[in-house]
């Protein structure tokens, strides 16, 4: 008995050189003030998982969002004025 198999192309095709681009290396570096605003903010998210929240625990949840909210609202800006040429 022949066993029928389709042959498939590869969905994704992976980049030259097996690794990152100048451009996605630059995108990660100017996304890194987030992205580690955002793990500081897991981190204190996981550290009162187990617990009952005191103040001191509320307030640094409170802190670590204002931070992530903080970068990400200067993430966009500098978004904007590169788009609008610095003009904005």
């Amino acid at each position: 008995m022949a066993h029928i198999v389709t042959l498939q192309a590869a969905v994704t095709v992976p980049p030259p050189g097996g690794g990152p681009s100048a451009a996605d290396l630059a995108a990660i570096e100017r996304e890194m003030p987030l992205i580690l605003a955002e793990v500081d903010l897991l981190d204190v998210e996981i550290a009162v998982l187990d617990r009952p929240a005191t103040v001191l625990d509320e307030r640094r949840v409170r802190r670590a969002r204002n931070r992530v909210l903080a970068e990400r609202r200067n993430l966009t800006n500098r978004a904007v004025s590169v788009l609008a040429g610095g003009a904005a």
